[in-house]
């Protein structure tokens, strides 16, 4: 286990990077160091070609709690450049995660409630142990869950995303699940096994094939249909090209 910043560890077993929030005194709250340290893990993870998944977790109760509120107080006597940078820096670790060329799966632990559900909903996927509590909050304070809604509302309807980020009340696990804000739940006593099992799944599938699917998986976003197929049609030649599809094919024929 390395530490990236003392407030996020960063360790690679095998083919598989974990990053961990590590304020458990402060339910993991993001501030600017944490942001930093998470931004620094990415940037090392993209870089190590030997990963192939990438977990985020936090240490203690919690996931995360979501912004340190004493951080905001500070920054609500600062001028509007410095709110923009600040503002910015978080967009920068959102699109880290969506720019990272492997899976980043969210092992949600207790509360993942604000920027923490926000940093867990940016995530690939989301695995959750069932006692887990997730919600957008920030409207009880006047604050707005801003950036999130990009991917809020790419996860799950209109509606349901209506009502979390305007009455913040946080909701189980089990109902995360059933709405789509998490891909699986799994019982508290064996989450960390439960977890590592669904991510060595992972470790066995061609990294270049997962790494194509999900940058066109972004990618079509937005696209008219024609747009979508034709930049489809450009990752299928890619793909057709690659050493592990010239593998796997040569492997399936074998088999015949």
């Amino acid at each position: 286990m390395s530490e990236v910043d003392d407030s996020v560890l960063y360790a690679r077993e095998g083919n598989i990077g974990r990053i961990t929030l590590n304020r458990p005194e402060k339910r993991n709250a993001l501030n600017e160091a944490m942001i930093a340290g998470l931004k620094s893990a990415l940037r090392k993870v993209n870089g190590d070609r030997d990963v192939r998944v990438l977990v985020i977790t936090g240490s203690g109760k919690d996931f995360c709690s979501g912004a340190d509120l004493a951080a905001l107080g500070r920054i609500l006597q600062s001028s509007v450049d410095i709110n923009t940078q600040d503002a910015n820096s978080l967009m920068e670790m959102f699109l880290l995660i969506r720019q990272c060329e492997i899976p980043v799966i969210a092992a949600v632990r207790g509360r993942a409630l604000a920027g923490g559900c926000g940093l867990a909903s940016a995530c690939d996927l989301v695995l959750a142990s069932a006692s887990a509590r997730f919600g957008y909050p920030e409207v009880k304070i006047g604050f707005v869950p801003a950036m999130v809604m990009a991917f809020l509302g790419r996860n799950i309807s209109e509606k349901r995303a209506f009502e979390l980020i305007t009455l913040g009340e946080d909701i189980s696990a089990a109902e995360a699940h059933q709405i789509g804000l998490v891909n699986r739940v799994f019982d508290d006593e064996t989450f960390d096994q439960e977890v590592t099992t669904y991510v060595e799944r992972f470790v066995k599938i061609s990294k270049s094939a997962v790494s194509l699917t999900k940058a066109l998986l972004y990618q079509i976003e937005g696209l008219a249909f024609r747009d979508a197929l034709a930049t489809g049609a450009d990752v299928n030649v890619i793909a057709r090209m690659s050493d592990d599809y010239r593998k796997g094919i040569s492997k399936f024929l074998g088999k015949k």
